[in-house]
């Protein structure tokens, strides 16, 4: 442990003061045994539970064959999981690029947004997290992202997220209307030189609080992009592979956009993630000379393991998993938000949820000692929680995001939620919020 602080560079998060040894499915264990139930997925990467045997069979295949290429050779587990991929996914997203991250992949969306449409603004929403390169952490707005590091990329603007508990622009409360958006819009238009290139936004605002956005919201901000000839991409990061209930989060919405980026769920615990758009889209970058070469592009190994992590979805049915297992585990998080006054809202959808925590429903005063002193709490119980906290999406708050693995047991939802009722009426008597 003195090594742990000594050599490691801090990036951002706290450090959990234990070591962790050894993962399956909803568990960990740390170097002392200590078993902990895991309510983040791994942060959301893991969705079909930790070392799955079938990722496990599929990084042994790769060893076997080949884990590693010149960015020029593809292997077949590449073009196969291209075909997977395609095959979920509707005509108009048919062309993909495999690469290792979430930010990597919206990079390369962005770059294609401003190659084909020759524009160079991008609009992002508050409170949005799509990377921390250049072009990506231009357009990410939460908290600590920004401050600190100078001018970001030429273009880059902003609209309100929309946040029906904390309306940004004190219009409604409790179901949004999308005057917001008009709002945003208005704002762009006033500040924009006429060379919009794309729209990026998450399905579901997950760093910003799990900020859900109303029906029809996105078939509107599509809508909105096309007066502007103006690209959407939706970054489904956290959404998608059965996480809300359906293979990807836009068939919830109602929208195709014009690229979807996926990472986390898709590598199944390896570093792997894609950019998808149209065949009309791939052949004007392409006649244009687009460029986006990484030392890690269309890597065989982490393609195996997407193609593993389509199967087990598949075969398991795990969205509509999902589904059942989130109405459970929301149902026991309403249950505890009628017992503690700390609990402002719940909010979600399938296995991702958000808790808001305040001092009181009344006032809405954000509560983030009270709600980091119950993490930890829960950490000394056995059980791993993730708490956000944002400045940007229409006023401070401290949610945690409850996100445990697709394949967590009914019983595992069942004793989770006990640890965070546990956690929550000891930090409450001994008032360390």
């Amino acid at each position: 442990m003195d090594d742990f602080e000594r050599h490691l560079i801090h990036y951002g998060m706290p450090f959990v003061p234990r070591l962790i040894a050894r993962a399956r499915g909803t568990l960990l264990w740390d170097t002392e045994g200590r078993e902990i139930l895991d309510f983040t997925s791994g942060q959301m990467c893991a969705t079909i539970g930790h070392n799955h045997p079938r990722i496990i069979e599929a990084i042994g295949r790769a060893c076997e064959s080949v884990l590693h290429l010149y960015s020029g050779m593809i292997a077949p587990s590449v073009v196969e999981l291209s075909r997977r991929l395609a095959g979920l996914l509707p005509p108009e997203l048919t062309r993909s690029m495999f690469l290792s991250t979430g930010g990597e992949a919206n990079e390369a969306a962005i770059r294609m947004a401003k190659l084909v449409t020759g524009g160079y603004e991008v609009v992002g929403l508050t409170g949005s997290w799509h990377g921390v390169t250049a072009g990506a952490a231009a357009s990410t707005y939460t908290g600590g992202a920004r401050k600190g590091y100078g001018p970001t990329m030429p273009g880059t603007l902003a609209i309100p997220a929309p946040n029906a508990y904390r309306c940004p622009i004190r219009h409604c409360t409790g179901t949004c209307d999308t005057t917001c958006m008009d709002v945003g819009f208005e704002m762009v238009d006033a500040q924009s030189s006429g060379a919009g290139a794309a729209v990026i936004a998450e399905p579901i605002l997950s760093t910003a609080g799990m900020i859900v956005p109303p029906p029809g919201y996105f078939p509107k901000l599509k809508q909105k992009c096309e007066e502007r000839g103006m690209k959407l991409i939706l970054d489904e990061a956290q959404t998608s592979f059965g996480r809300l209930g359906t293979n990807f989060a836009f068939e919830k919405m109602g929208v195709v956009p014009d690229f979807l980026t996926l990472s986390k769920a898709l590598g199944g615990g390896t570093a792997l993630a894609s950019v998808s758009t149209s065949d009309a889209i791939d052949e004007d970058c392409r006649s244009k000379g687009f460029v986006h070469v990484t030392s890690h592009v269309s890597d065989p190994l982490p393609a195996e393991v997407g193609l593993a992590m389509i199967s087990v979805m598949e075969e398991e049915n795990l969205g509509a998993r999902s589904e059942r297992i989130g109405a459970r585990l929301r149902a026991g998080l309403e249950t505890l938000q009628q017992r503690y006054e700390i609990i402002g809202d719940v909010r979600g959808m399938g296995l991702l949820l958000g808790v808001e925590i305040v001092k009181d429903r009344h006032s809405r005063t954000p509560d983030a000692a009270t709600g980091r002193a119950i993490t930890l709490k829960a950490m000394d119980l056995g059980l791993s929680m993730n708490i956000s906290g944002s400045s940007s999406a229409g006023g401070l708050s401290a949610v945690w995001r409850v996100a445990p693995p697709l394949t967590t047991t009914e019983e595992e939802i069942d004793r989770g939620l006990a640890i965070m009722d546990d956690a929550i009426r000891a930090v409450l008597a001994e008032g360390i919020g």
